[in-house]
């Protein structure tokens, strides 16, 4: 759920603000609880950003670096990311009213700001390129994955869109290319708990009742890899990346699961082979019926072979 913002300032080069509420605590500047909230982030860092005036209370002042520390203040400042590569693949909208905008996002383009991604994300680009200050994603993919995106374009008809999901009243398909095991009792709905692993990056089944359920089909055979169809019925993070390494059948190119590896410079020829191909269901402000898909594709079998191997 979205953190209220009252009296949130403007966006900046289409990044809108972040927010901090100050506790109770023993500091006595502003400046001396911001690297300890966010270890993250140096003082030197700080002290710049207090300098060019892009932190601010709640009251549209700014914070000056011995602004004095006052608990319940609403403190608001802009990210920025000191170096930032290019990513050298545009999202592409399918459609849009008044109120929805549908994306088609490439592999390795992150929807939304987070870690080292600002500017270098759909979210941002769209609301530069479109002049949409407004502009929120009503669900997410992973970086890694490709396919379609919904956004609210209007804040008092967003949270309509936001019960399809809540209410699991859209239907979601996927494709994904990974391992063959022929001796798997095909089709499959694997359903269980996902819950955080040990490590931030990774999810994890554990025993419990079960909080995610994915269909599983098998749409066609090549050698030793498979492409599948994935319909998940819930929403947990990474849920089909998980299912589908928890049996035995990571994803091509899946650089999280099973195991986590180091990330380097992006290989921009071997793309996580998942793909949110479809999205289907009845508007809640008109009554009709959407159904989009997607105009990205996954690596053909001759693809495969030449980027992955056998």
């Amino acid at each position: 759920m979205a953190l209220h913002r009252p009296n949130a300032p403007p966006s900046r080069n289409g990044v809108g603000a972040s927010c901090v509420v100050l506790p109770i605590g023993p500091w006595t500047r502003v400046i001396d609880f911001l690297p300890q909230r966010f270890p993250g982030v140096s003082m030197d860092t700080w002290l710049q950003r207090l300098h060019a005036g892009e932190v601010i209370d709640d009251q549209g002042q700014v914070l000056k670096p011995d602004a004095p520390y006052r608990a319940g203040l609403r403190v608001y400042y802009f990210r920025a990311v000191e170096v930032e590569p290019p990513i050298p693949f545009k999202a592409t909208v399918l459609w849009q009213d008044d109120h929805l905008l549908v994306v088609d996002k490439p592999h390795f383009l992150p929807v939304m700001p987070s870690g080292k991604y600002l500017q270098e994300t759909v979210l941002i680009r769209l609301k530069k390129a479109l002049g949409l200050d407004a502009l929120v994603p009503i669900h997410r993919i992973d970086r890694d994955t490709a396919g379609l995106v919904l956004f609210s374009k209007q804040a008092a008809t967003r949270g309509a869109y936001q019960d399809l999901f809540r209410t699991r009243q859209v239907h979601k398909t996927y494709q994904c290319i990974a391992p063959w095991n022929p001796a798997l009792p095909w089709p499959i709905t694997r359903e269980s708990r996902i819950a955080p692993a040990q490590h931030f990056m990774q999810q994890c089944e554990v025993d419990g009742v079960p909080n995610a359920r994915t269909h599983i089909q098998v749409l066609d055979v090549h050698g030793p890899w498979a492409r599948y169809t994935l319909h998940p019925i819930t929403g947990q993070r990474h849920q089909l990346r998980v299912h589908m390494a928890a049996l035995g059948l990571p994803l091509l190119g899946d650089g999280i699961y099973p195991t986590l590896t180091p990330e380097g410079v992006p290989d921009y020829t071997k793309p996580l082979q998942l793909l949110a191909q479809s999205i289907a269901f009845t508007d809640p402000l008109t009554c009709e019926v959407r159904q989009f898909h997607s105009q990205q594709q996954l690596k053909t079998w001759e693809g495969v072979e030449r980027d992955f191997g056998r």
